[in-house]
């Protein structure tokens, strides 16, 4: 197995993987804007295992795992690694799926999602919920290497009710893991609070005395590329994902550009919308794009208008008659 997690060469950042955003689109719009050198791995959507094995229910599952030849392109020209995240609670089933993706797409590996809080999936024991099952956990993990040679990462967080960093990282780390990304809260705290790097450099600590060579990130209220690097000077980690940051700054991964104009503001809006379209439309909501219209009209006169004005459209052609006008 080639684990391009050892390979890659610090500070190191990623982009979270994020549901009904981090798509081919997304991913290709954030690259396209980020600095040779500042953004190192990008992840699919969740992925359900589950969802992925029924026959019937492929097809549509399989979108979370599209990439577009031109976000391929940027990848390679870019040298940033691409991951499928998966989710379910079945370790035959993750053995089975793994074993597909790696056949049947070109990814550079694959992680486990173990992290996410929703309440939904949490009741059916999967992701977060698996921290209160570190042998299902540790069998999921054993199951998925088992078939495919591609790294398996797993992404979590610190616990369910309260933080238990170091037995749950422990046991992780039993079973050799590509790299692990810890979340700094626990699944109660959903996204409330501050994310607790003091944990994240607890973990860090673990890892070092009992696997020094497993990559370790940190995942967490990271909202610049500054930030991000104290963090790293400060816990020792590996690398930082970032989540929530890029939201506010779509510009995260290129740090020197400290001033956007609403013209590129603007022009970076219906350049995402025309891939958009073009990738997914009629299959895809429309309305899922104006989270991102919020993320782009920001920090300008008028720009609140703007949003609102778009929170009211209807469709890709109203968006490009708006602009005209």
């Amino acid at each position: 197995m080639n684990n391009f997690w050892k390979d890659l060469k610090g500070p190191v950042f990623s982009l979270a993987p994020m549901e009904d955003v981090t798509d081919t689109v997304f991913r290709e719009i954030v690259m396209g804007m980020a600095a040779p050198g500042k953004l190192h791995v990008v992840f699919t959507e969740f992925t359900s295992v589950e969802g992925m094995n029924h026959p019937v229910g492929r097809e549509r599952v399989s979108e979370r795992l599209i990439v577009n030849d031109s976000e391929r392109e940027l990848l390679k020209k870019l040298n940033i690694k691409l991951v499928a995240q998966i989710w379910g609670r079945d370790p035959e089933i993750y053995h089975n799926i793994a074993k597909y993706i790696s056949e049947n797409y070109d990814f550079d590996g694959i992680d486990i999602n173990m992290g996410c809080p929703v309440k939904k999936v949490f009741k059916i024991g999967a992701c977060s919920a698996l921290i209160g099952e570190p042998e299902r956990a540790k069998e999921i993990i054993l199951a998925t290497k088992e078939g495919t040679s591609l790294p398996v990462s797993v992404k979590t967080r610190t616990g369910i009710k309260g933080h238990i960093t170091e037995n749950w990282i422990a046991n992780l780390l039993e079973v050799d893991p590509a790299a692990i990304i810890l979340h700094g809260r626990t699944q109660r705290m959903q996204s409330e609070g501050e994310a607790s790097w003091e944990e994240i450099a607890k973990a860090v600590q673990l890892k070092n005395s009992l696997k020094p060579g497993i990559p370790f990130h940190g995942n967490g209220d990271v909202f610049s590329y500054e930030q991000g690097l104290e963090r790293i000077r400060e816990t020792g980690v590996d690398g930082v994902m970032v989540g929530r940051g890029i939201f506010q700054n779509p510009w995260f991964f290129n740090p020197e550009k400290a001033e956007i104009s609403m013209e590129e503001r603007i022009g970076k809006l219906l350049e995402h919308t025309r891939l958009f379209e073009s990738t997914w439309s009629p299959d895809k909501n429309f309305n899922i794009l104006k989270r991102f219209y919020k993320i782009y009209l920001n920090s300008f006169p008028g720009a609140a208008k703007m949003r609102a004005d778009l929170m009211e459209v209807k469709g890709y052609d109203e968006v490009y008659s708006y602009f005209r006008t």
